[in-house]
Parts: structure tokens; sequence; C-alpha cells
């Protein structure tokens, strides 16, 4: 895939490009990640015109002006200006993890826009209940003013940081093998003084002010029209048990839900497996 980008409304948006002559399919990834998850897949795609973006905050794109809240609606915004400065009028969606839950709301928000949705190891959005509402704000306004003297940390070499990511466990049970870090990591750092640091930022970390509750997520989900493919690994991950997932495939209008074998970043572990499912599907 090749680096491409995008001057939108928020700042440059980084991706890579396979240019393929299928399908048009943005990629979303999943948080602190970047557009690289994509790549494993990236030489079993190219029935595809693939276009894998590092939203707002991550890899090689740009950061959000002080002071601004990460949100769906700035992602949302920032994708649909992707497709805009493309010339889409539509595509199609193919989400991990965070993007994937971003993914589902563009569906439910653009039917006209959006032609198939493909969704790995999220479907909607993560859940709270309204009891948590001034709890969840107090903590996220709290977290908020910590935020500006963090310091970033500065690794000497990018082993030294593919090794740090390898032990921080953002993602329970993701599997991911060193190679496979290091992708992200090589893409999710910049050069600085002494070093390497996150090219993330580093507000991405904080909670989020609110959360969707279940049946505002419920109704998104009757919404979304378009044929769509949800997979998922096989156990299931704690934040979205096993029957909570089946319920909420279940909403589709025309929802399917495949489990495969892996972690949460099944379509890095087994690239071919994941994008035999997906291809077929993205390009039906």
């Amino acid at each position: 895939m090749r680096e491409i980008g995008f001057d939108v409304p928020l700042g440059r948006i980084a991706a890579l490009r396979n240019d393929g002559r299928g399908p048009r399919v943005l990629a979303l990834h999943g948080w602190l990640d970047n557009a690289a998850s994509f790549l494993p897949m990236a030489p079993h795609l190219r029935e595809l015109d693939l276009v894998a973006i590092d939203l707002p905050g991550h890899g090689r794109s740009a950061h959000l002006q002080p002071g601004a809240e990460y949100s769906f609606s700035v992602a949302i915004a920032t994708v649909l200006d992707v497709a805009d400065a493309l010339g889409w009028d539509s595509f199609r969606l193919l989400g991990h993890s965070m993007g994937a839950g971003i993914s589902s709301l563009i569906a439910a928000a653009c039917p006209d826009r959006i032609e198939r949705l493909a969704v790995i190891e999220m479907l909607g959005a993560l859940a709270d209940v309204p009891e948590h509402t001034a709890a969840r704000m107090r903590e996220a306004v709290a977290a908020q003013r910590l935020v500006a003297d963090k310091r970033l940390r500065v690794f000497p070499d990018i082993d030294t940081a593919v090794r740090a990511r390898l032990h921080a466990g953002r993602v329970p049970g993701s599997g991911l093998d060193e190679a496979l870090v290091r992708l992200l990591v090589e893409r999710g750092v910049r050069a600085v003084d002494g070093g390497w640091c996150w090219s993330s930022d580093p507000r991405l970390t904080l909670p989020s002010l609110t959360r969707l509750t279940e049946a505002q997520i419920d109704d998104l989900l009757a919404g979304i029209a378009c044929p769509t493919l949800a997979v998922f690994a096989d156990p299931a991950q704690p934040y979205l048990p096993d029957a909570q997932r089946r319920r909420r495939a279940a909403l589709l209008p025309q929802g399917r839900l495949l489990t495969m074998p892996g972690g949460h970043h099944l379509h890095m572990q087994q690239p071919a497996e994941a994008a035999s499912v997906l291809r077929d599907f993205l390009t039906g």
C-alpha cells in the first residue's frame, strides 16, 4: 500500500491505499492502532479499492486543537470528509474495534452513502447506564485537567518502543507477536530529540464524557439498512460477551455474525482467512 493524505477541515489525514480496481472501501482501525493494522490483509484484498486512514490523533494524522474532545462526532465528520475528498458519493466500510464502532454509527447515520458494512470485534459501541452519567463526566473532566502536564516517554530506538507496546497489554487477548506489533509501532512513533515517542495524541487515553445507552445502540443497529457482516473472535472478549454480540447482530435488518478462532486483532493474526471472508462480502 502506498502513502497518501487528505487535507480536510480538521487537518491532514494520513492514509494507505492499495490502488485496487474493485469496490471502494474505507478501512478504520482500532483505538491507539493506525492504518498499518490493515497491512497484513492488504495483499489478499486486491479486488478492493482499499483506503485505510489514520483516524484523528492516531498514526500520522493531525491532532485536535487544544481543548477539543475526541468523540464519535469528530471521527464521523472526518471519515465523511475523506470520502468527499476521494469523490466517493457512496462506498463500503471496514472497521476494527473502535473503527468498527465508528463505522456502525456512520452506517446508521448515512444510509444513502454506505453500501456495505463489515466490522471486526465490535458492533455498535461500548454502552453505559444512565445512572453513571454524572460520575463519568466528573472522571473525564478531572482527567482532562491532568493530561496537559503529561510528559511523553522517549524511547532510544524503535525496538524499545516495540517491546513497550508488546508489554503494555492495551487490549487483553490481542495475541499480537513482535512482527505485527512492529507494523503498528513504526507508523505510530515520531522522531524527537533523544529518540522516538508515540505520535498518537495523549488525550486519546482520556475517558469519554458520555457513552450511549444500550437502548440507544439498539436503535442505531436497527437503523443500519445496508448488508452487514460482523466478524468476532472466538472466544469472546470480556467487553462484549457472546450473548450480547449475538443479540446486537440479530437487530440488524440485513446482518450476519461470523466467529473465527483468534484474538482481538484476528485480522492481523490470520490475514488470509479473515480477508477471504471479508473480500467475499465486500465484493458482493
